[in-house]
């Protein structure tokens, strides 16, 4: 499902909301278990910042996961990710994206999301824009519009951002913000971004 730059663009400058799977996109895939039998996760701070910047452009942000995990909750309560945008323990994503989209009062058109196994194929087709991180299988990266350069859990996420925000024409100004020190005077001042780290 190639497409070409141009035509990847253009859809992503109709993406109002980014919706992310999570185990092999916010996370490298692996899963961690504690000596009680605890789940851990490692997230990425970059991820998390492109996030953040995602939602400061109004670009809403969920997860659709086909796990239940207690450290995804602490993870979304920090990027300030509400309950409403997250369905976990998924066994229809199609479905599911359907349901986030109309939560949102979006069409499935302006929805992107990001997946990267085979669970993920049904809202992949349904996406307006369909991503995966460089490290998906086959089967996944040739129903994506878009395969990222960065791997799961691994900056795939920031790239997607990034490529949104190009798309708008508003991540050189980003840029320049942050090099300036206006943008993290003001996302201090309203709170946005979270207080412990990215």
């Amino acid at each position: 499902m190639a497409l070409t730059r141009r035509q990847v663009l253009v859809r992503a400058r109709t993406t109002r909301a980014l919706v992310l799977d999570v185990d092999g996109v916010l996370t490298d895939a692996s899963l961690f278990y504690g000596p009680r039998g605890e789940a851990l996760k490692a997230f990425s701070a970059r991820d998390g910042f492109a996030i953040k910047l995602a939602q400061s452009e109004g670009i809403t942000v969920g997860v659709l996961s086909g796990r239940l995990a207690p450290p995804l909750k602490a993870r979304l309560a920090d990027l300030g990710i509400e309950q409403l945008l997250m369905i976990e323990g998924s066994r229809d994503k199609g479905r599911d994206l359907a349901t986030l989209a109309k939560r949102l009062k979006l069409r499935a058109g302006q929805v992107a999301y990001m997946g990267d196994d085979i669970p993920d194929l049904a809202a992949l087709a349904a996406a307006g824009l369909a991503a995966c991180p460089a490290d998906a299988p086959q089967e996944v990266r040739s129903r994506c519009h878009y395969v990222c350069r960065a791997r799961g859990g691994r900056g795939a996420v920031r790239e997607i951002v990034e490529l949104l925000l190009r798309a708008r024409g508003r991540w050189d100004d980003l840029v320049a913000d942050w090099a300036a020190g206006r943008a993290s005077a003001t996302w201090q001042a309203s709170g946005s971004r979270p207080s412990s780290g990215n």
